[in-house]
């Protein structure tokens, strides 16, 4: 009986396997940040200008700084248009580059894609399964195409999503001759996939409690 006690009190202060891989920063081996379509077009003098890209490409930014601090996985989702009818993304175009602001440096993986879905076609749901992730950390834009699209098959692949909601831009919708506002897209979009789909964080946020 002693023995059995002995041994119970030792095991108390062995490490715990469970938490091998997390980090001091909160974070674990096992969570990926995605930046999903981080491109020239998508800014000033580009051909599809969003609103508040370049804030948005800022505060993926500092995301994207934490990440690599911590040296967690990174993944740069790129965008090139096929569609004859494509005006932006065109393929060997400035405008289709990743953006300065999010540029990919050393091994950091590119996936290219070619529809709003990063996971249709491309090798992206290999390589997270592959490297046991399963959870991930999203911005990028269109918030209501890609983004949105992205999220939702995600989750259905079972991951876990952190969407950095200002680490992500949209732009103006019509429907029935009425304009819907950026940022009444944005929100909408946001509340959608909210709770479910995704915690949706503010960079703020998430670098605070990181």
């Amino acid at each position: 009986m002693k023995k059995i006690i002995l041994i119970l009190a030792i095991s108390c202060f062995l490490p715990n396997p469970g938490f091998s891989q997390q980090k001091q920063s909160g974070h674990t081996m096992k969570t990926t940040l995605i930046l999903i379509d981080i491109q020239n077009d998508y800014f000033d003098k580009g051909t599809m200008t969003l609103v508040g890209s370049d804030k948005a490409g800022m505060n993926a930014k500092l995301i994207l700084e934490r990440f690599r601090t911590d040296s967690l996985p990174i993944i740069h989702i790129q965008h090139i248009a096929t569609s004859p009818s494509a005006t932006f993304f065109l393929p060997n175009t400035k405008g289709a580059e990743i953006h300065d602001h999010v540029k990919p440096m050393g091994k950091e993986k590119i996936i290219i894609k070619h529809y709003p879905n990063s996971f249709r076609e491309t090798e992206l749901l290999d390589y997270l399964r592959t490297g046991n992730i399963t959870d991930l950390v999203i911005c990028g834009m269109m918030t209501h195409m890609c983004i949105d699209a992205t999220v939702r098959v995600a989750k259905d692949h079972g991951f876990r999503i952190t969407l950095i909601g200002d680490a992500c831009a949209t732009r103006a919708l019509e429907i029935n001759g009425q304009t819907v506002k950026a940022e009444e897209v944005q929100k909408s979009f946001l509340a959608a996939l909210n709770y479910f789909y995704a915690t949706v964080k503010t960079t703020g946020d998430y670098l605070n409690v990181k």
